[in-house]
C-alpha cells in the first residue's frame, strides 16, 4: 500500500527529507548540514558531491527512523536552491568544478557590461529577470571561460549542466534523466518564459551549448524513478520546483493575488499572477511559478539575498548568540533598536535595489547601543527589506493585497513576525507547519499520482498564528524612511 509522499528539500545550508502521510501530516523529517565555501570575497561555492551525499543521507535517515519501506512511497518531489549551478562529465558523472551558489558575485562584471551595452531590456522581456550575478547563465559562462579545457569539452558534447534539481535527478536515476522544470529553468537567464524553451540568442550571448542543458518537463508529472541501489527500491520522481515556487504552492497560494514570504537564508516574496506574466516597473522579477500540465502559472518575485544568513552571522561570525532562538529572546529585552539600522548586504542587494557592489552596514550606533539593540537591528532588517519588496509588488500588481503568508526558519521569530506586520500594516499568517517548501514539493508529486488536489496546493498550510499590526502607520513609515537612508549608505561600496 503506497500511502506516503517524500519531499527532498535541498537548500543552501542543509539538505532535508520530509515524509508525509496521504492526509498531508508530517510523518518524519531529517536534515543534514551543507558546507559553504568562500574562496574569495563575494564568491560562494558548494561541493556538488556533498549536495548529493547529504540529500541521499537525509532520505536514508528518514526511512530508518520512520520504519517506512521505500515500496510504501507513492512518489517523491524535489524542491531546491534555484540558481546554483553544477557542471559534470556526461560519462563519469564527476563534477568538473565546485557548484557556484546563487549568492556568488563573481560574474558581476559580466552583468555590468550587459547593462552598459543596453541588453537588460531584452533580457527582462524574454526571461523576466534582470542582469545580475544571481542567476545561473553567467555562472555557466564564467565556468566555460575561466576553467581550462571546459570550453572545448562543452563544444564536444562531453559535459552536462543544470541547477540542483537537475543534478539530483540525474544521479538518483542513474544518469537516465537529464531534466528540469519551468520554475527552475526560468531562473537561468537562458529560458524564454513566453516560448517556454531555451532561447538560442541567449545561449549564443553566454556561449552555453544547448547540448549541456536539460530537457524542460512539467513541475508535476512522473518523469522517472530512483535507481533501487539508492534506497532499496525504485521510487517514482513526480514533482520538481524551485524552492520558492514550491513554497508558494505549499502555502496554498494558487489564486492570483495571493502572496507568501519565505524567511530562509534569504527572503523571497512571491505573488501568484496567474496565466499572464506581470512585468514590474520596480525591478521585481517575473518568473514561472509552475506548470502542472495546464500551461505556465507566473509569479512576481522580490529576492532579498541575506536575511536568515545575517542571524547565522551573528551566531557563527560574531559569536553574539548561541542560537536563532537566543536572538529572539535577546531582541525581546529591548523595545526597539534604539535608532540603529543594519543593512545585511554581505553579497550585494537584491530587489528592488539590485546593487551588486553594496556591502553590509550598521548605522546609528551610539555609546548607548547594546548587544540587544544590535541583535534586534539585525532581525528588523529582515522586515525592512521585505517591506521594500512588498510595496513594489503592490504597486506593480495594481490591486490591494489583503494578507501575507509566511514560512521558513526565521518565521519562528515572534519579534520579527510582529514587526513585519507592523511595518506593512497587514495580517501576517504563519502556518502550523513552516516547512511549506517541502510540503509544496510533496503536493506537486502527489498531484501526479492522484494524492493531492491542484485547487488547494498543499494540505499542510493550516494557519497556526496570525500577527496583526499594532504600530501606528506614521511611525512605520518614518522607520522605513530611516532604513532607506541606511541602505543608500551601503550602496556602491565596492568599486565595480
Amino acid at each position: 500500500m503506497k500511502g506516503y509522499l517524500l519531499a527532498l528539500d535541498q537548500g543552501t545550508t542543509s539538505s532535508r527529507a520530509v515524509l508525509y502521510t496521504a492526509s498531508g501530516e508530517t510523518a518524519c523529517i531529517r536534515s543534514r548540514p551543507l558546507t559553504q565555501y568562500y574562496p574569495q570575497p563575494g564568491w560562494v561555492e558548494h561541493d556538488a558531491m556533498e549536495i548529493l551525499d547529504s540529500q541521499v543521507g537525509a532520505v536514508r535517515d528518514v526511512l530508518h527512523h520512520s520504519g517506512v519501506r521505500p515500496e510504501e512511497i507513492a512518489a517523491l518531489g524535489i524542491a531546491n536552491q534555484r540558481e546554483t549551478v553544477v557542471v559534470w562529465d556526461r560519462k563519469t558523472g564527476e563534477p568538473v568544478h565546485q557548484a557556484i551558489v546563487w549568492q556568488c558575485r563573481r560574474t558581476a562584471d559580466i552583468c555590468t557590461r550587459w547593462r552598459e551595452d543596453g541588453l537588460e531590456p531584452m533580457l527582462r522581456e524574454r526571461t523576466g529577470l534582470v542582469a545580475d550575478a544571481y542567476f545561473s547563465g553567467t555562472k555557466l559562462q564564467w565556468l566555460l571561460q575561466q576553467v581550462p579545457g571546459l570550453r572545448e569539452r562543452a563544444d564536444r558534447g562531453e559535459l552536462l549542466a543544470g541547477t540542483v534539481d537537475t543534478w539530483l535527478v540525474w544521479n538518483l536515476t542513474g544518469g537516465r534523466c537529464h531534466l528540469t522544470d519551468p520554475s527552475n529553468a526560468s531562473r537561468t537567464l537562458l529560458f524564454n518564459i513566453h516560448k517556454m524553451d531555451w532561447d538560442p540568442e541567449l545561449l549564443a550571448l553566454t556561449g552555453v551549448p544547448a547540448s549541456m542543458l536539460p530537457q524542460v518537463v512539467p513541475s508535476s508529472g512522473r518523469v522517472g524513478e530512483t535507481s533501487p541501489e539508492w534506497f532499496g527500491a525504485a521510487i517514482p520522481i513526480a514533482g520538481m520546483a524551485g524552492d520558492q515556487q514550491a513554497a508558494l504552492f505549499g502555502q496554498g497560494c494558487v489564486m492570483p493575488g495571493s502572496v507568501k514570504n519565505t524567511y530562509g537564508t534569504g527572503c523571497f516574496i512571491l505573488m501568484n499572477t496567474g496565466s499572464n506574466p506581470v512585468y514590474s516597473a520596480n525591478r521585481l522579477l517575473t518568473t514561472v511559478a509552475w506548470d502542472i500540465g495546464q500551461g505556465p502559472v507566473y509569479a512576481l518575485e522580490g529576492s532579498v539575498f541575506n536575511t536568515g544568513s545575517a542571524i547565522q552571522w551573528l551566531r557563527d561570525g560574531l559569536g553574539m548568540i548561541g542560537s536563532a532562538k537566543e536572538a529572539d529572546a535577546l531582541a525581546e529585552t529591548v523595545p526597539d533598536a534604539a535608532g540603529t539600522f543594519f543593512v545585511p548586504a554581505f553579497t550585494g542587494l537584491g530587489a528592488p535595489w539590485w546593487d551588486m557592489y553594496a556591502r553590509g552596514t550598521m548605522t546609528g550606533l551610539t555609546r548607548g547601543t547594546t548587544k540587544a539593540h544590535f541583535v534586534r537591528a539585525v532581525l528588523e532588517s529582515i522586515a525592512y527589506q521585505s517591506r521594500d519588496v512588498f510595496e513594489a509588488m503592490m504597486s506593480d500588481f495594481g490591486q490591494p493585497i489583503r494578507q501575507l503568508r509566511v514560512d521558513g526558519g526565521a518565521s519562528n521569530s515572534n519579534v520579527l513576525m510582529q514587526f513585519q506586520s507592523d511595518l506593512i500594516g497587514l495580517d501576517v499568517l504563519r502556518p502550523l507547519n513552516i516547512e511549506t517548501t517541502a510540503a509544496g514539493a510533496a503536493a506537486l508529486a502527489g498531484l501526479a499520482v492522484g494524492m493531492a488536489n491542484s485547487e488547494s496546493g498543499s494540505p499542510g498550510c493550516a494557519i497556526g498564528r496570525t500577527f496583526s499590526p499594532e504600530m501606528e502607520r506614521e511611525t512605520a513609515s518614518r522607520l522605513q524612511e530611516q532604513w532607506r537612508k541606511a541602505v543608500k549608505r551601503s550602496m556602491n561600496w565596492v568599486d565595480s
